[in-house]
């Protein structure tokens, strides 16, 4: 009983040897990963994360770094892998508040707006106090409204011949300076037509000019 102890103790004391070794490895090849990323050797420095992360694959600052490296270059499905990635390995609400955030930044890219919203909101719980996340947010919030705005437009029916005979006289309007006359003239014409709406801008513009001049 008592050589069998001492041997499974040996065996543990080499296994823990071992793994400190493995993540003093991975702490360096992150270290030269860094400086090929500031150096903008890209390719070179997401080599370097890679190894990191086959060292130790819970190692945070590997597959956070690496996914930074993936999203400039424009890989976002593989840096958003890293990122996942990442969390897993995060010990602290700064680190998942950072990899949050960088989620969001590749949704961002991606005009996935809703996702980006979501990212941004965890972002947000493991750090509260940070106004650039709360900023992007926001601007992920505008831009999902904007895309809504868009697909609305797009499914709504093209201009009649009616909304466009309409269009052609207020434009004729407009060139003589008559600008209250355009604005009756879209107004009247929306009333029998809803297709003018496609020149919502264009009537939205007639009324800003006719403030002004008053």
């Amino acid at each position: 009983m008592r050589i069998l102890f001492l041997f499974l103790f040996s065996l543990g004391a080499y296994a823990q040897q071992d793994t400190i070794v493995q993540q003093r490895s991975a702490r360096k090849l992150v270290r030269e990963g860094n400086t090929l990323h500031q150096q903008k050797e890209y390719a070179a420095a997401a080599v370097s994360y890679q190894k990191a992360l086959e060292k130790s694959p819970t190692y945070y600052k590997a597959a956070h770094n690496l996914g930074n490296t993936l999203a400039i270059q424009k890989n976002t499905k593989e840096a958003l892998s890293q990122y996942e990635l990442a969390l897993k390995g995060a010990k602290t609400k700064k680190e998942k508040a950072a990899s949050y955030h960088n989620i969001g930044n590749v949704y961002l890219q991606e005009k996935a707006y809703d996702k980006a919203i979501d990212a941004f909101k965890n972002s947000l719980r493991a750090n509260p106090l940070d106004d650039e996340t709360r900023y992007n947010l926001a601007h992920a919030k505008k831009m999902l409204k904007k895309q809504k705005e868009e697909e609305q437009k797009n499914k709504q029916d093209p201009p009649s011949a009616y909304a466009k005979r309409m269009k052609k006289k207020a434009d004729a309007l407009v060139s003589k300076f008559k600008f209250e006359e355009a604005s009756e003239l879209m107004d009247k014409a929306l009333e029998k037509d809803m297709t003018v709406t496609n020149y919502k801008d264009f009537m939205k513009k007639l009324d800003d000019v006719i403030e002004i001049k008053k």
